[in-house]
């Protein structure tokens, strides 16, 4: 039976695909609209969402290394504060806004108006920097748009004007300027980290994203500088200078044997936390390390360190005449003929005559390369490098007679404070120089033999006899302790001349005698009251600095017949 077929019908019916491609068209005309509306009508309001919430890279600020004294009391410190930035893009240009900032900040409103309008690109301008952190918060807290605070690290040095130019300052970028704070910078300074976070319109971090560098902090150190000493220095050499009437002096104190800076001080002082005394940089001068100075009849005792290697002895006799003539003139003088006296005898009363013509009786050469090995005209070995002054010492092939005669009595030459204590280091330990240190050494350094040790006994024995009753340093003495010293008064060099009425007066002295512990210098320039000699202004100050460090470090006190010299010395006082 024959059937009619029926006819196939599509799989989608026409009007299904038709309202496909209509929508798929429709779809197209939405896109296009939508981009169009996107680039030409709402494009400010994504910029700001954009810049409401932009990823930036940021520094991470780095702790700056400690410096603390021997014993662990901090020098300088470093606190976390906050500083106020402006992104001038984003500040509201309204007056208001600048003068409201600048009313909470206690500034002056039309300055910092003029600051952030000089310039509407920048995103960056600092407003007030390293503030407590609690008030810097505060700031930023006020709701202005473009203003926002970043952690930054502030120094501060508990101990203020007392070590103030041993320890220096670092600057607001945190960079070493002055002091310790700057020769070992390149210890102390860390190294800054770095990391990605999400901040809004102004500037405010809503989200640490990732950590790119970890900041690395700066390396402590323990510094050589005993406070318990460092103060009574301070003390001691401000009373001496202010009674003096002095313009300025400086303090020394090493340890004989290792060389470590124990204290060291200087009159005018300065304080590290004030912004004011840091702008001016004269102030933070450490004359101790960088002020030369004629050392005087403080250079005797190493000149004789030569004359005793040559073959004198502490009992030599010379006949010693008022007046040194040299050339056929006259070139010092004392206050009167000495006749025949001992070497000793010309050291304890600090006869310039009679060193004169033991120093005339040397070989140049001879003096020179003593005076070097003792340190003079070079560096300390302290590495401090460029930061100090090295003096001055001519090479002998340079010298005439009276230059050889004047700087056997501590003309013609100069000398920082710390070179001339330096110098008298190797009295106090047998012969043996140590290099200088401003570091806490935990073990004794490598010294090396530059005096022969039974010169060393002999000098020790004759500044001895300064301190005592025959000597010019009787108020050097220490109760119940054997001092060595030697006293100097060097007229100032003024205008090519010397001056006559203005001195340095100056002490280095050592003690105890017996096993010295300790080597200090003092120098008190210009004192203008009527004692001005070594002896009667910078004696004193040793005498009670030494004496508070004796009994601070437990020295043991030298036996009754020892201390027989400086009994009689004190009661003389």
């Amino acid at each position: 039976m024959n059937r009619r077929r029926r006819k196939a019908e599509p799989l989608i019916p026409v009007w299904r695909g038709r309202l496909l491609l209509g929508l798929f068209a429709l779809a197209a005309v939405a896109l296009e609209v939508r981009l169009v509306w996107l680039q030409a009508v709402a494009s400010d309001f994504y910029e700001s969402e954009g810049d409401q919430r932009q990823l930036r890279t940021v520094e991470t600020p780095a702790h700056r290394g400690l410096l603390t004294d021997r014993n662990g009391v901090p020098l300088a410190v470093s606190t976390l504060v906050g500083s106020i930035f402006v992104d001038p893009k984003t500040f509201p240009r309204e007056s208001e806004a600048a003068y409201r900032l600048a009313s909470a900040l206690e500034l002056d409103g039309a300055n910092l108006e003029r600051r952030i309008s000089s310039d509407f690109d920048r995103r960056f301008l600092w407003v007030k920097r390293r503030m407590p952190l609690a008030e810097a918060e505060k700031i930023a807290d006020l709701d202005i748009d473009g203003v926002a605070m970043r952690l930054e690290y502030k120094r501060f040095y508990p101990e203020h004007e007392v070590t103030c130019h041993i320890v220096g300052f670092a600057g607001d970028e945190d960079v070493g300027q002055e002091g310790l704070e700057i020769w070992y910078d390149y210890l102390l300074a860390g190294e800054p980290g770095r990391k990605l976070v999400q901040r809004d319109l102004h500037g405010r971090v809503l989200a640490d994203v990732e950590q790119i560098q970890a900041a690395r902090p700066g390396r402590d150190i323990r510094t050589s500088i005993d406070m318990r000493l460092q103060t009574p220095a301070y003390l001691a050499l401000k009373a001496a200078v202010q009674e003096s009437g002095a313009s300025s002096g400086s303090l020394v104190l090493l340890d004989a044997q290792t060389g470590e800076v124990l204290a060291m001080v200087n009159q005018p002082a300065c304080n590290p936390n004030d912004s004011e005394h840091r702008g001016q940089p004269a102030l933070f001068r450490n004359r101790a390390i960088t002020d030369p100075l004629e050392p005087g009849s403080t250079v005797k005792p190493l000149v004789l360190a030569t004359a005793l290697t040559s073959g004198y002895t502490p009992e030599t006799l010379i006949d010693v005449p008022k007046d040194l003539m040299v050339a056929g003139r006259r070139r010092t003088n004392d206050q009167s003929a000495l006749g025949i006296v001992t070497v000793t005898e010309i050291l304890a009363r600090s006869s310039s005559v009679g060193m004169g013509l033991i120093g005339l009786e040397l070989e140049r050469a001879e003096i020179w390369g003593s005076l070097k090995a003792l340190g003079l005209g070079g560096p300390t070995a302290s590495g401090l490098g460029s930061f100090e002054d090295h003096g001055t010492l001519n090479h002998f092939e340079h010298w005439t007679d009276v230059d050889q005669a004047s700087l056997s009595f501590g003309y013609g030459l100069s000398v920082t404070p710390l070179q001339l204590a330096r110098a008298y280091l190797p009295i106090a330990s047998t012969g043996l120089m140590p290099p200088i240190s401003f570091v806490a050494l935990d073990e004794p350094p490598a010294r090396e033999q530059v005096i022969d040790q039974t010169v060393v006994a002999d000098l020790l024995s004759m500044l001895e006899v300064v301190v005592s009753e025959q000597g010019t340093a009787q108020r050097a003495a220490i109760a119940n302790y054997r001092v060595a010293g030697k006293t100097g008064t060097a007229r100032i060099a003024v205008r090519g001349d010397y001056s006559d009425d203005e001195y340095h007066a100056i002490f280095a002295g050592i003690a105890p005698a017996s096993r010295p512990r300790f080597v200090a210098v003092v120098v008190i320039n210009d004192p203008r009251g009527q004692a001005y000699y070594g002896g009667d202004v910078a004696a004193p100050v040793f005498a009670k600095v030494v004496g508070t460090a004796l009994r601070m470090y437990g020295v043991a006190p030298d036996d009754e017949e020892g201390s027989m010299l400086v009994a009689r010395a004190e009661v003389s006082r």
